[in-house]
This record gives C-alpha cells, sequence and structure tokens, in this order.
C-alpha cells in the first residue's frame, strides 16, 4: 500500500514556475514508476510525465517536453514535477500515481493515486 500527497500547486502567472511534489508512505516508494498526471475541466485525465524506479528512465507528454522536469528522490520517498514556461492551457488539477506494471510508463496501470493539486496559470 502506498499513499500519496501532493503539494505545490497555486495561481501563477504565464511564463512562471512551479514545483509539484508528491511525498509518499511507505518503504516500497523507491520500488514504484511514478507519474504525473492531470486533469482540465471538461477534458480527460492525461499522463504529462512519468519516471521509472529507478530514475533512469523519464517520459513526458508532447504538450510539456522542454518545459517540464519529473525527478524523484527515493531517500526521500518524493517525486517532483518542475514546471517552467507555464501556459494558461497547463491550467488543471495535477495528481501523482505509483505503478508497480512493468508496462511502458505511457500506457501502464497506476495503482494509487493522490488527492490532486490545483495548478491555475493566468493570461
Amino acid at each position: 500500500q502506498v499513499q500519496l500527497v501532493e503539494s505545490g500547486g497555486g495561481l501563477v502567472q504565464a511564463g512562471g514556475s512551479l514545483r509539484l511534489s508528491c511525498a509518499a508512505s511507505g518503504r516500497t516508494f523507491s520500488t514504484y514508476n511514478m507519474g504525473w498526471f492531470r486533469q482540465a475541466p471538461g477534458k480527460e485525465r492525461e499522463l504529462v510525465a512519468a519516471i521509472r524506479w529507478s530514475g533512469g528512465s523519464t517520459y513526458y507528454a508532447d504538450s510539456v517536453k522542454g518545459r517540464f522536469t519529473i525527478s524523484r528522490d527515493n531517500a526521500k520517498n518524493t517525486v517532483y514535477l518542475q514546471m517552467n514556461s507555464l501556459k494558461p492551457e497547463d491550467t488543471a488539477v495535477y495528481y501523482c500515481a505509483a505503478s508497480s506494471s512493468p508496462a511502458p510508463m505511457r500506457t501502464a496501470r497506476y495503482n494509487y493515486w493522490g488527492q490532486g493539486t490545483q495548478v491555475t496559470v493566468s493570461s
């Protein structure tokens, strides 16, 4: 069992930056692949970034490549999402999630979810 708690969301102007954090409970955090998802009103939830349990491989959606960076600190049981050059279209609730699946991160099933943190980018 893994419990996830996101933080770091807020209101920022376009072009600004935010750093989201996701703190995980449990001693098995380092065995899970981690993903950051987002869901905007009226839109489907989408995976924006993911990182392997070792940190050795990452995935980014095309819409955030070059602007967002996912990282993890297994010693602190925490995964991060650094978001730069934010755009109004990045406005959404951001969720972190954990996956124990060996499948590709883009299509894997994520077993555990946080409660989400709101990110609002004003124009």
